[in-house]
């Protein structure tokens, strides 16, 4: 939402006349919409199932691992995937597709995530890492603000799982309304 915000402000001004619907919620949701025509554009991490969509990639979010900047651990400890994987480790549930993105990698190099918390709210795994209920694995886009205050900081590793696309995705063979079509000629063309 922080990526489409100026872009919303921005067509918002330009066409005041054309009145936009937003709907948010995590990936798979929000590209079930897309897939039922309830939505015209969805903005979803890049889609296993592409082949019936368009996608046009917008910016990349990174995972890494984060705890409240007092948590009983070495911050200048460069950490291994084992190492990380042996925390109380604060994740999002299993219908978030960049907690799943992290177990299959985790899984590819030979590890399985057994986490101590699974929770369904970004919000709360930041407050439950900030005050020391363990390593949080986050979105690194997300907690900008958290780590510039200094209420979360980073662990080092020594690996970088990949970045993933966040894409802004519509239907392939469907053609789009004319304001849907003027705001993605908008986001691709800023």
């Amino acid at each position: 939402s922080q990526f489409l915000l100026p872009y919303l402000d921005s067509f918002h001004r330009q066409y005041p006349a054309i009145r936009i619907q937003i709907v948010s919620g995590r990936s798979h949701k929000i590209l079930s919409l897309l897939q039922s025509g309830k939505v015209d554009i969805a903005f979803a991490s890049t889609p296993q199932e592409a082949a019936s969509l368009e996608t046009h990639p917008c910016f990349a979010t990174h995972q890494i691992f984060v705890a409240s900047a007092d948590y009983n651990c070495d911050f200048d400890h460069v950490y291994s995937l084992k190492e990380i994987s042996q925390f109380p480790l604060i994740l999002l549930d299993r219908k978030a597709s960049s907690r799943l993105y992290l177990e299959k990698f985790f899984l590819h190099n030979g590890l399985h995530l057994d986490p101590e918390i699974e929770l369904g709210a970004r919000s709360l795994l930041v407050d439950l890492a900030g005050i020391g209920f363990g390593v949080a694995g986050v979105t690194a886009e997300f907690v900008r603000r958290e780590l510039e205050s200094g209420e979360l900081r980073q662990l080092q590793t020594d690996f970088e799982i990949p970045a993933r696309s966040v894409d802004m995705c519509t239907l392939r063979d469907v053609p789009m309304t004319a304001a849907a079509q003027r705001f993605c000629d908008f986001v691709k063309h800023s």
